[in-house]
């Protein structure tokens, strides 16, 4: 019989060998088994016995879990160990029993309880040649999304015994990808809903057209928690490559919804100030992918950026570049995608109303300083976009008049995005923030006037090489959205706007 098990986003097939003989009914698992598969035994001898089967207890049983130099982890191979036993024994056949293969935890019943990681798990069993995979009821409509794979749900030990008996009882769950529609997404909010902050609105788009970070500067009540949470709704539609990986991590995070095959809206992840750094990139003793892995392909929101402990930001420089995370563990190490955009907001001060029209700032000097520089010069960097979100105007406030929709926005995002689609082809460069530095070399060439305006900037601003990459990058996004073939000066002076925390916050 055989199964599979997660390890990162990715799963790996194993045999669930079964020997029986003579004996005084002692039930080994071995194949380095965690403590939750050792526990396997007593669900599994329960479980047949309750379900009518006869455990065959005056012999001694032996479950191989093999590969043996792979620790196997959780509940999901009781039910494989069950089907193996009921194998061997002989109390149910079929001959075409190599083709299945089955995940599931027993409960003492016989019912099979869901668990973590199928999606992952139905993509090994194809990728393996298997031609069926039994699994629970509740994981049907995420393995379903596999094709070339017949799914077949079980609500008890049972259930799946008659699969193996009765071939007429196969029945395989509709495929869950026939209908997919990345357009079916729907969101409770719109773009129109922001008023005023134009130049915010601007920049919003800029980042949603070339996948640029972005943090957003201003009192408290400016509206940047509002403009953050609107941005997945001008970000393109997702493709069904994309809905597949965010899938999986969902799957193997246990955070699936119920009856959801596939994830059809970009993640907005906008955790706490207190997370851990666990929490944020993913760890603990058993692995699990962290935040910023469960925005991939959507938005990590940081609200009240400085507020995070700084060690946990500073584990986010590797991740933001290279859009995975590595954990190292003495048995294995585990990687986890983490291709994401980091939308991060912040006051001005600790008092929040630095250069505020409304209200003086309390703050010194030196606490506006102290409390600006618990971001790091290498964390600035890796934010494309810096803007400033002032207090509306009390006829901004008033105003009744709708802005611009999110549809409105989202077209001109998504014509962008497909020049950069056109542009990167046959690389693995999906968007304009993803160019390496030989690619801005290729990408962006500048005119003499552009490189003047850059050199000006540079001394000006004392840029950092990484920043200047960065203008450059913003700068081919803003071409992109007029269309233009060739960096301009106005797009090259746009772009150096966008970096006003380069040239510092702190006002005397």
């Amino acid at each position: 019989m055989d199964t599979a098990a997660v390890l990162g986003i990715d799963a790996y097939m194993i045999q669930v060998q079964v020997d029986t003989s003579p004996g005084d009914g002692k039930f080994i698992i071995v194949g380095l088994p965690d403590t939750a598969v050792r526990e396997a035994g007593e669900r599994v001898r329960t479980a047949i016995r309750n379900t009518r089967f006869k455990f065959p207890s005056t012999y001694k049983l032996v479950v191989n879990l093999a590969p043996a130099d792979i620790r196997k982890e959780g509940p999901g191979f009781d039910l494989p160990i069950a089907l193996g036993i009921l194998l061997a024994s002989g109390q149910i056949e079929s001959v075409d029993a190599t083709d299945f293969a089955a995940v599931g935890e027993l409960s003492l019943d016989g019912t099979v309880r869901s668990i973590s990681g199928v999606l992952p798990i139905a993509l090994a069993a194809k990728a393996a040649g298997k031609r069926f995979l039994i699994v629970p009821m509740d994981n049907a409509p995420e393995a379903a999304v596999v094709d070339g794979l017949d799914v077949f749900p079980v609500a008890s030990l049972a259930n799946a015994a008659s699969l193996f008996m009765n071939p007429a009882d196969r029945v395989p769950h509709p495929s869950g990808v026939g209908n997919w529609s990345p357009e079916e997404a729907l969101f409770d909010v719109d773009l129109s809903e922001v008023k005023g902050q134009e130049h915010v609105r601007r920049a919003l788009e800029i980042a949603a057209a070339g996948g640029h970070n972005m943090i957003m500067v201003g009192p408290p009540g400016s509206g940047k928690t509002l403009i953050a949470r609107r941005l997945p709704t001008i970000l393109p539609p997702l493709t069904l490559d994309e809905a597949l990986e965010i899938t999986k991590i969902y799957s193997i995070a246990g955070m699936l919804p119920a009856d959801c095959g596939l994830v059809r809206q970009r993640p907005f992840r906008p955790p706490h100030h207190t997370i851990s750094s666990a929490g944020l990139v993913g760890g603990g003793s058993i692995p699990r992918p962290g935040e910023i892995s469960l925005a991939h392909h959507g938005v990590l929101f940081l609200d009240e950026f400085p507020e995070f402990d700084r060690r946990t930001l500073e584990v986010l420089r590797q991740p933001l570049e290279d859009g995975v995370v590595t954990i190292s563990r003495a048995a294995a190490n585990l990687s986890y995608p983490a291709r994401l955009q980091l939308i991060a907001s912040m006051n001005p001060c600790p008092c929040g109303f630095l250069g505020d029209s409304a209200k003086p700032c309390i703050c010194s000097q030196m606490q506006v300083a102290k409390y600006q520089a618990r971001i790091s010069g290498p964390i600035l960097d890796r934010l494309d976009i810096h803007i400033e979100v002032p207090r509306l105007r009390h006829d901004e406030m008033l105003s009744t008049r709708p802005g611009e929709s999110s549809a409105a926005v989202r077209a001109r995002v998504i014509a962008a995005r497909a020049i950069q689609t056109r542009r990167f082809d046959g690389t693995p460069i999906a968007n304009n923030a993803q160019m390496r530095p030989k690619d801005l070399r290729q990408f962006c060439p500048i005119s003499d006037d552009v490189q003047a305006l850059l050199r000006a900037a540079i001394d000006k601003l004392h840029l950092s090489a990484r920043a200047y990459d960065r203008i450059l990058k913003l700068a081919r996004t803003i071409a992109d959205l007029d269309a233009a073939d060739h960096l301009a000066v106005s797009h090259v002076a746009e772009a150096v706007q966008y970096r006003s925390l380069d040239r510092g916050l702190v006002k005397t």
